[in-house]
This record gives structure tokens, sequence and C-alpha cells, in this order.
């Protein structure tokens, strides 16, 4: 009886970041070797990283599976050093993304940084280019 109540407290809890989630089970495949991982749930924002990192090419095809807070399943290139979201969800200004880059990213032009902008979300390389600024989401290498 009593195992039966741990469980169920088990199957309670909540996921307070997904993306978090998301991105750290990403991680955990890549390391395990791993070339395809599922997770669980969905969201706009996630479905929008993972088309950044495929546009870029650190993840290969995903696919959504519809029903009750949807799965995704990801198939992996083995490219992705390390990965994860940047909290606080810091405001950054045109001029001061490069500082950013230096912080989380390991050199110069390696690894993207993830930027939510009025323009939706976008690498560092195009905020600086196009001139905007936005809040740091996550990076990838």
């Amino acid at each position: 009886m009593l195992k039966n109540l741990v469980l169920k407290n088990i199957c309670k809890m909540v996921l307070n970041d997904p993306l978090s989630s998301v991105l750290s089970h990403i991680l955990n495949c890549e390391k395990a070797g791993k070339k395809e991982c599922l997770v669980k749930p969905s969201s706009s924002i996630i479905k929008k990283v993972l088309q950044i990192m495929k546009d870029n090419k650190y993840i290969g095809d995903f696919k959504e599976n519809s029903g009750r807070g949807g799965n995704i399943n990801i198939n992996l290139l083995g490219k992705i050093n390390k990965c994860g979201v940047i909290k606080p969800r810091l405001s950054v200004k045109k001029g001061q993304i490069e500082k950013y880059e230096k912080r989380y990213l390991p050199a110069k032009d390696f690894g993207i940084i993830i930027l939510s902008t009025n323009k939706g979300l976008m690498i560092h390389n195009q905020a600086k280019e196009k001139g905007f600024g936005g809040r740091l989401i996550s990076y990838v290498y």
C-alpha cells in the first residue's frame, strides 16, 4: 500500500520549465549515443527552438505526434556538445549581444544563442545583422 502511495506522488510531479527539460533530455540522449529521443510535452516555443536547431544542423528531423500534451520524436545527429536554457531570461540590447556570446559560447563563431525578439525567435547572428535586441532563451554548441 505504501508503494502505491509513493508511485502516485511521483506521477503528479509538475514541470516548471518544459523547455529546460526538453533540452536536458536531448543532451542526455546525445551523451548516451542514442539516435532518437522522445520528448513530452510539446509547446509552440519548444517546436520553434527545435526548428532553429534543425536549421543550424544540430538535430535531424523531428515529428510531432498528436494526442494529449503531444509528443515530439527527434532524430539526433550527434553534433551537440552542450545545450541549455538561459535563466533568468535576460533582456539584451542590440549592442550587448557580444557580451553574452562570450559568456555562454566557448569560442567566437562556435554555437548559437537563441533570442526572442519582437520579430520572433532567431539566433544571435541574425539579431546582430538586423539590429534587434530581445530576451535570451537558450544556447547550443
